[in-house]
């Protein structure tokens, strides 16, 4: 069984309060009231004040390892994220979405870019040779 984590955070401050983590193997997933009874962190917490976020198992999961999950962006609720800076170590970058969806969302751009210049190619050799290509 594969289980993915879950972020609860501050629902004010967009703070994360507890990341459960994924889990696999023999494991049993517990409810979000369980959750509440078994981490101190939201034990202390009232259940109002606090959002919730479910991942999928392996969502993310390279931004994890490279990166820290600092908090949620509250008007998105997007995770961000800082990496470490590899020019300065010791320093990290500022915050920014997962890597992950950067990446996904540049491949979509480039795709869509490569669409719009064969058009463009296509237009010009149509107007050029007064007809489409065979």
């Amino acid at each position: 069984m594969q289980i993915g984590r879950r972020i609860y955070y501050d629902k004010t401050t967009g703070n994360i309060i507890q990341d459960t983590s994924e889990r696999s193997g023999d494991v049993i997933e517990t409810s979000i009231e369980q959750d509440f009874t078994t981490y101190a962190s939201l034990v202390e917490r009232v259940p109002e004040t606090v959002g919730l976020i479910q991942m999928e198992y392996g969502q993310y999961m390279q931004d994890f390892i490279e990166g820290k999950l600092d908090r949620i962006d509250l008007e998105t609720l997007e995770l961000l994220f800082s990496y470490p800076d590899p020019d300065q170590p010791g320093e990290l970058y500022p915050l920014q979405k997962p890597l992950t969806t950067k990446v996904a969302e540049l491949e979509q751009k480039l795709q869509e870019s490569d669409r719009e210049n064969k058009n463009a190619l296509f237009e010009i050799y149509t107007m050029l040779l007064g007809s489409e290509p065979t």
